[in-house]
Parts: C-alpha cells; sequence; structure tokens
C-alpha cells in the first residue's frame, strides 16, 4: 500500500448530527484514517432510532459539526428497501475496507444486509468494531441477532478482553483482533479548577466526584448513592456530580437520594452533555466513579485519561484491563462498602499527584495510530 491517498475507507455508523459518545468516536475514527492518509467516507443514520425507542429527550447534537469530513447521512435502521439500496452502493464503490460500528442487536438486521450485499464485490473486506454482542440489558432474540451480523462480517476488533472472547463463545473462527479504545482527545485544553467550577457554578470549597453519562440502570448509580451514606463522609467536604441524561426512569433515584438525606450533598445535572461542555465537568472534578454492574469498555474512562483524573471502577467486564489497581486509581467489587472505602481512601491519602503520574504514562498505551494500524492488519 504504497498511495494511500488511492485507498478509500467507509464506516458505518453513528455521527454528526446525531449526538452521543459513539459519534464521537466515529468521527474521530475517521479523521485518525485521513490522517495515515485514506480517503474516509462516513454512511450515517438518517434514522437511527425510532423516536419511540428512543429513551432520551432528543437524538441530535447542538455542537458544530466535525470539519473536513466527509459524512453521507443515508441508512434507515428499519427499512429493509433502504439497506438493500445502501448495500448496492457501497458495494459498487468498492471502497477497500469497511467498518462498521456494531453496539447493539438491534442495529444486526440492518448492518448484517448491508454487509451481505457489499460482500458481493469479492473485494471489500469488512470489519466490525463491538462494543457489545449481548447488551447490558438484554432479550431472548438478543444471541439470534447478533449471530446474524457476525456472519456478516470477514473479521472484528474489540476494545476490551472480555468483548473478544465473547465472540469466540459465538463458535466464531473469523480473525478478531484486541486493542484497547484510544483516548478521547477531542475536548482542547483542559480547565483549571477555578475556571471549570466557576463555569458550573459550583462552590470551590468542596472537592467533587463525578459519575458522568448516561444513566441506565447497569450503571449502578444506586450502589454509588448507597455508598456515599457512610458516615465517613459527612465530615468530608466532598460532594457527589451526577451529570447526564437519564435513559431510564428517574423517579427511583431521586426518591433515593431523598430518602438517604443526600440532597445537600448531590450536583445534579439530568441533561446530555455535550462535548463543548465535557471539559468543565471534568476539570472541576477530582475523581471519576464508574460503579457499574455490567460493562465491556466504556468511553468515560477514556475521557479520564484524557483530562489526567483517577478513577475508581468496579471489577466487571473490561473496566479492570483499563485502570491498573493501585496506580490510576482504584478497582473495587460493585457493592457499596467496597465502593465507600475506595472513595474514603482516595480522599484521606490525598495521592492524587502519584496518581496522575501514573495515568500519563498509562494513557500513552491508547492510541488512535495504533488502532488504524490493527486495522491494517485485516488488508
Amino acid at each position: 500500500m504504497t498511495d494511500q491517498s488511492d485507498i478509500e475507507i467507509f464506516i458505518l455508523g453513528t455521527t454528526y448530527p446525531l449526538r452521543g459518545g459513539l459519534a464521537t468516536f466515529n468521527e474521530r475514527l475517521a479523521q485518525a484514517f485521513k490522517d495515515a492518509g485514506y480517503r474516509v467516507t462516513i454512511y450515517n443514520f438518517s434514522l437511527q432510532y425510532p423516536s419511540l425507542f428512543f429513551p432520551g429527550k432528543t437524538q441530535y447534537s447542538t455542537d458544530p459539526p466535525p470539519v473536513g469530513l466527509n459524512i453521507l447521512t443515508k441508512v434507515n435502521s428499519i427499512n429493509p428497501f433502504n439497506w438493500i439500496k445502501v448495500g448496492r452502493e457501497i458495494k459498487n464503490k468498492r471502497p477497500l475496507l469497511l467498518v462498521l460500528r456494531y453496539w447493539m442487536p438491534f442495529m444486526a438486521p440492518c448492518m448484517g444486509t448491508i454487509a451481505r450485499i457489499v460482500k458481493k464485490n469479492h473485494f471489500t473486506k469488512i470489519v466490525a468494531i463491538i462494543d457489545n454482542i449481548i447488551p447490558h440489558e438484554a432479550r431472548f432474540f438478543d444471541t439470534c441477532l447478533s449471530k446474524y451480523f457476525l456472519g456478516s462480517c470477514h473479521g472484528f476488533v474489540a476494545m476490551s478482553k472480555s468483548v473478544l472472547e465473547d465472540i469466540g463463545r459465538f463458535g466464531n473462527r473469523k480473525p478478531r483482533k484486541f486493542y484497547p479504545h484510544p483516548l478521547y482527545d477531542t475536548y482542547g485544553k483542559p480547565l483549571s479548577r477555578e475556571e471549570a467550577c466557576q463555569k458550573l457554578d459550583l462552590d470551590p470549597s468542596f472537592r467533587y466526584m463525578l459519575f458522568f453519562g448516561f444513566v441506565r440502570e447497569y450503571k449502578g448509580l444506586d450502589i454509588l448513592l448507597q455508598a456515599f451514606t457512610d458516615k465517613r463522609f459527612e465530615k468530608l467536604p466532598v460532594k457527589l456530580i451526577i451529570a447526564g441524561e437519564f435513559y431510564t426512569n428517574a423517579e427511583p433515584y431521586r426518591k433515593m437520594i431523598s430518602d438517604l438525606n443526600l440532597s445537600e450533598r448531590i450536583v445534579m445535572h439530568n441533561s446530555f452533555i455535550s462535548n463543548s461542555e465535557v471539559p468543565a465537568w471534568f476539570c472541576a472534578s477530582d475523581i471519576i466513579v464508574q460503579p457499574y454492574k455490567s460493562a465491556t469498555q466504556s468511553g468515560v474512562t477514556q475521557i479520564a485519561y484524557y483530562f489526567e483524573k483517577p478513577m475508581i471502577v468496579t471489577n466487571v467486564g473490561g473496566l479492570p484491563e483499563m485502570v491498573p489497581d493501585g496506580k490510576v486509581g482504584y478497582v473495587v467489587e460493585p457493592n457499596p462498602k467496597s465502593l465507600a472505602d475506595a472513595i474514603y481512601k482516595f480522599y484521606s491519602l490525598g495521592n492524587t499527584n502519584e496518581f496522575v503520574q501514573h495515568i500519563k504514562k498509562e494513557k500513552q498505551k491508547f492510541t488512535w495510530e495504533g488502532l488504524i494500524r490493527t486495522f491494517e492488519e485485516f488488508l
């Protein structure tokens, strides 16, 4: 591959004007392919989810569009006639590589059908980035859908070893490779703590720990709230920030906060956090807490690495792979006592600088250039 400028790479997945971590990742992946000299096109969804099935307030971003990316908004996730049309279009354009971003079985019929049509050109390599084979909140038909999708690809990239193992459990012997989730490095320069607190109207005399991102049952916010009732925290000037939109009923959590007398120690921001707002939330916080009950990998972890923030994560899925215990934070069991012990240990020892030095070294593993090289191994 001496002249990569003649090589076309297509990505099929969520991107602007759709919002969220998937869109941010796909845009950054496209830029990484461009930086490596490839010509890149993203096939985006004209309809990602029917509004009836979408738990958030809106699917669309309020941020400015990404600069310099070729985005074709053409894919309808629920229209088989559209899948055939898009599949034929990509088949005839003959990109060397089609990257599919697979994150839930709902997308299997759409993506699997498009990929099967593209394969008929006997030229395009089809490689999927697998976030979840079986979702955190699984349904009985998810396995069948994922099998259909896996059968349409030539190979797979997983960003956690647990997902790599899950692919193998489906009896699939196609090539599969592991590469850790690269850093989200698109948020600009970090803010000072003082500036971040000012932007968010937070009292700088308090310390803050952050629970960030969409709130779903599997993310364990209830465990964190129970942990925060530990009597040791009553003497510490520490508050918990919950920043993110609820993708589940918020009332049980609000009731728990009230019943546990935590209202004065919680900062609740129940709405989607746009990319431009992300730096303030992370830079105002001392530590990022991910009390998940199940997980594969997490984009929140990679944002924390970018802003060089220590983390407390639970010992589930791929999280322990990403957060070496005692070096960049703590890995604990997903229960209130273990979580409370780790939080108290962090604030009582005051060894943030030691964590940050390890973070600076560890985050060098998570490069976009490395992910591009992983894809090139399939070609």
